[in-house]
């Protein structure tokens, strides 16, 4: 299980990037029309001032059940750990052990 700091400060930079989503998008469109070197400097600028974790990127795919960062299947928002023993149990629909 990870840390709960770590889980909250995931949280808060899903709500900064859905905060400054639409500004982040709208300076982009500006960026892609203007001709003029100052206006993009200007633009740019702008874009910078922006809070570093509202970029999407920033986000880490997380287990949405035990908050484990690595081995995260992103079909079930699941750790490997988490779907091996969802599967063992029959929880999963159509996901079987595989032997051969």
């Amino acid at each position: 299980m990870a840390k709960q700091s770590i889980i909250q400060r995931e949280k808060k930079k899903h709500k900064l990037v859905n905060k400054y989503f639409q500004k982040r998008i709208e300076l982009k469109l500006k960026l892609k029309k203007v001709n003029s070197l100052e206006e993009i400097f200007l633009i740019q600028k702008d874009l910078q001032n922006l809070p570093r974790n509202s970029l999407p990127i920033r986000i880490k795919n997380r287990c949405w059940k035990t908050g484990r960062s690595r081995g995260v299947y992103r079909d079930f928002g699941l750790s490997r750990h988490v779907i091996r023993e969802l599967a063992n149990k029959s929880y999963l629909p159509g996901i079987v052990k595989a032997s051969w």
